[in-house]
């Protein structure tokens, strides 16, 4: 009975109430102070410290009367926020600059948990008394509490650009902060610089401070993101650990010295456990923590055949926290709303809140300076006239009569008159008015001094330059966080070494690389020297000479093309085994890996368009494709050519458009043609007719391709039992595509059939891989120049029933 009903849109009152609700989150919780650096909460924590009276040079106090204080007094909310808080300020892995003294057990870097607040105790460190300083002199607005008993704080008088050198973040409504720590000897030069010249760019200012300076240390990977977010205020800085490699009892270790900022080390840790079980991370053997109170150590071993430390290195920055990304959002309170700033308004608004506190510190010291003053003037005054003094008290019946008759006698004010009164009559010695008199003297300068600095800017100006220089001589300390400045433009192949390779492929379809410095020049006529091990009847049929930056494209006798890089290849010795190939790429159980080709890089237009795939299958079909249709494989492969029932892709060639073909057949036969005989066609086709095959039992056995005819160059060919030589290249006759082609060695039982064919010169050298494994390496200048219808020389001795299963040449400039 008697309740009135008032009808409210929902909607209005909704948002009404949200909006009320996320300005009291932005404003009172979540978002700092552009002037101080500090959350409410944090606010008040030190503010409850100080009032308490525990200072960095008194004893420790139980952290659970602090927190007790402060919500009893300013923080209406529950207790863990104001403990949390407490803790994460003490915690020099989370603040650059820690404002509270800890002592106990405050969590670790794996994320412990601290010990409960009745166990641990904190006091005030030295930096964040510089905060409190002078904050009873008025130089901040005061607020009532919650319910209106006591008066705290809108912001710190500090005199540390707090929100510079330890940064903040934090989560509002429908906005969050996230501003990195920067290194206080650093930003004070840089704070001066701006106070010495206001007009300074963001690009001086960075001059100054080079990067955020973290306090887990690690090294920014990259300046890129460090310019935009000094710029804009907004920005992805990109975080890497610091490691180094080390011996430790013969296994090659990867060292963590230093991991980036807010990560979790034991997550990171059992992360990189469960990328190791799943195979994404291949060739750690063991992961150690041996970090202790003294600093951080995480140590990889590593196995004893791994792939390239410097591609496993990649991986761990790839896949785990070793690499993260800062996310820079300069979200500030200025006068109460949210907004964006850059570094030079971070540096702005600290310089006029210490111009404001100055300002009212001033005003203050001269209000206190100028009564002071007054007094003096009123001792002073009656110092000639001490004996009238003396006798007008004693005839005064009262103080207050005493005081009136003072003000009367003497033309004094009413707090002059107090003053004299409340004097001691040992203040009255020769000693101390001359005490008084060189007070007086000195006040008169203060004041005129304290009257100058409201007077001019530049006084402020100065004052303010003069205490930060001070702050900085009492707390600066070293860059802990390392600069990579090269870091955005480096690839992951930049830091891998480009060194000469050998890639083997074995028939079983084993995959290694392995340093091309591992394979000694030898004469022509030895045995050679071990290289792989081969399986239970498998052997060794391909070797490629390539570097670790170049791409290599695998096509397979099917026609499907694959894409990989050269360092993605395991490393292996000569001896060691290789990877098999269809783990590294998604290769069907009746298909093998028949050819392949090494290019520069695949994502720059003009190369790829500039280039030619010409391939050739064991029936002598040959086609010629653009290098763009290969440029970008599937993961699963993509069709490189159509092959028809009964052929498979034997050969593929980088060509540039102005190249002649030479195609050779097992039965010792070469034709040579001109590249435009053959017209360039998609991916979807099967070829044309390259060779005419006359023997039904006969097939390709290699091609190659001449851009153009230099002296010294020639044909080199090779026979299964170990027979070959060189011919001038002028004995071939350029023909149409599709003859049957010209003898090109003399093919006997003694020989075997012809396995392969080389463009070579004297500076060249030539590997020859058994299928035992066994490989030789011999300078071609050691094999004769001979016509196209002998036999040629033996190059390679072979045991009984051994045959060859490949060939490569080696250029000597690319000798390691």
């Amino acid at each position: 009975m008697g309740e009135k009903l008032i009808s409210i849109n929902i909607e209005d009152e909704m948002k009404s109430s949200y909006i009320d609700y996320s300005m009291s989150v932005i404003v009172s919780r979540a978002l700092p102070d552009a002037r101080d650096g500090l959350k409410p909460v944090h606010r008040r924590v030190l503010y409850g410290m100080y009032q308490l009276g525990i200072f960095s040079n008194n004893s420790y106090k139980k952290s659970a009367r602090i927190v007790g204080e402060v919500l009893g007094k300013y923080h209406p909310h529950g207790d863990i926020s104001v403990y949390d808080t407490m803790v994460r300020m003490s915690q020099k892995w989370t603040l650059r600059y820690p404002l509270i003294d800890g002592q106990g057990n405050f969590g670790s870097l794996d994320a412990d948990p601290p010990a409960a607040m009745r166990y641990t105790e904190v006091r005030m460190k030295k930096i964040s008394e510089e905060m409190l300083l002078d904050i009873k002199k008025g130089t901040v607005d005061m607020q009532l509490n919650f319910d209106d008993s006591l008066e705290e704080p809108t912001v710190l008088p500090t005199r540390i650009p707090n929100l510079l050198i330890n940064g903040s973040s934090g989560i509002a409504v429908g906005m969050a902060t996230n501003i990195p720590p920067h290194n206080l000897k650093e930003t004070i030069k840089a704070i001066c610089a701006y106070i010495d010249n206001n007009d300074i760019s963001v690009e001086q200012i960075m001059e100054y401070i080079k990067a955020p300076d973290f306090p887990t240390g690690g090294i920014i990977y990259g300046y890129d993101g460090v310019k935009k977010a000094f710029h804009t205020g907004k920005g992805r800085i990109v975080l890497r650990a610091k490691v180094h490699l080390e011996e430790i009892h013969g296994r090659q270790c990867i060292v963590v010295d230093e991991i980036p900022y807010q990560v979790n080390k034991s997550e990171m840790i059992n992360r990189t456990v469960e990328l190791m079980k799943d195979g994404k991370l291949e060739g750690i053997y063991q992961i150690r923590d041996e970090s202790d109170r003294n600093g951080l150590r995480i140590v990889y071993v590593l196995k004893q055949n791994i792939i390239n430390t410097n591609v496993l290195l990649n991986n761990l920055f790839k896949y785990t926290s070793l690499q993260t990304y800062f996310n820079v959002n300069n979200i500030a309170l200025v006068n109460g709303k949210p907004v964006q700033l850059n570094i030079k308004d971070l540096i702005q608004h600290f310089v006029d809140h210490r111009q404001s506190v100055i300002i009212r510190r001033t005003q203050y010291e001269l209000k206190k300076y100028k009564n002071r003053i007054q007094t003096l003037i009123g001792f002073l005054t009656i110092l000639d006239h001490l004996d009238k003094m003396i006798e007008l008290i004693k005839d005064s019946k009262d103080h207050n009569e005493a005081c009136d008759r003072l003000i009367q006698k003497f033309k004094l004010s009413k707090h002059q008159s107090k003053s004299i009164l409340d004097i001691r009559l040992q203040s009255l010695t020769s000693l101390e008015i001359d005490k008084i008199k060189r007070e007086h003297k000195e006040l008169v300068k203060k004041i005129a001094f304290l009257e100058n600095v409201l007077r001019q800017h530049s006084i402020r100006m100065r004052i303010i330059k003069k205490e930060l220089l001070n702050i900085k001589d009492k707390y600066q300390d070293k860059r802990r966080t390392q600069i990579d400045y090269l870091g955005s433009e480096v690839n992951m192949e930049d830091l891998i070494e480009d060194e000469q390779v050998v890639l083997t492929i074995s028939h079983a379809g084993y995959i290694k690389r392995t340093s091309l410095s591992e394979y000694k020049c030898q004469g022509r006529g030895g045995f050679g020297n071990r290289g792989a091990i081969a399986r239970e009847s498998d052997f060794f049929k391909h070797l490629l000479i390539a570097t670790n930056h170049q791409y290599l494209l695998i096509f397979t006798e099917k026609g499907k093309c694959f894409w990989l890089r050269v360092y993605e290849i395991p490393e292996g010795s000569k001896i060691s085994k290789g990877r098999a190939i269809q783990n590294m790429i998604h290769l069907q159980p009746d298909d093998k890996v028949n050819a392949y080709i090494l290019t520069g890089d695949l994502t720059k237009n003009k190369y790829v368009k500039n280039h030619y795939v010409m391939m050739v299958t064991q029936k002598g079909m040959v086609k010629k494709t653009s290098l763009k249709h290969y440029s970008r494989p599937r993961k699963d492969g993509i069709k490189a050519i159509v092959i028809r029932e009964g052929d498979s892709l034997l050969e593929a060639i980088l060509i540039k458009g102005n190249s002649h073909i030479f195609i050779a057949v097992k039965s010792g036969k070469i034709i040579r043609f001109s590249e435009d005989k053959v017209r360039s066609t998609g991916r979807m086709s099967s070829g044309v007719i390259g060779i005419n095959l006359t023997i039904p039992e006969d097939s390709v056995i290699g091609m190659i391709c001449l851009e153009k005819e230099e002296k010294g160059q020639h044909l080199l060919v090779v026979s299964d039992k170990g027979f070959g030589k060189r011919s001038n290249l002028k004995d071939y006759r350029i023909t149409n595509r599709g003859g049957k082609g010209i003898k090109t060695i003399n093919i006997t039982q003694k020989t075997g059939s012809l396995i392969a064919i080389k463009k070579v010169t004297d500076q060249d050298d030539l590997m020859i891989i058994k299928k035992s494994g066994i490989i030789i390496r011999i300078p071609v200048s050691d094999i004769r120049v001979m016509g196209r219808d002998t036999q040629g020389v033996k190059l390679i001795n072979l045991k009984k029933n051994e045959e060859i299963a490949d060939v490569e040449k080696v250029y000597n400039k690319q000798v390691v």
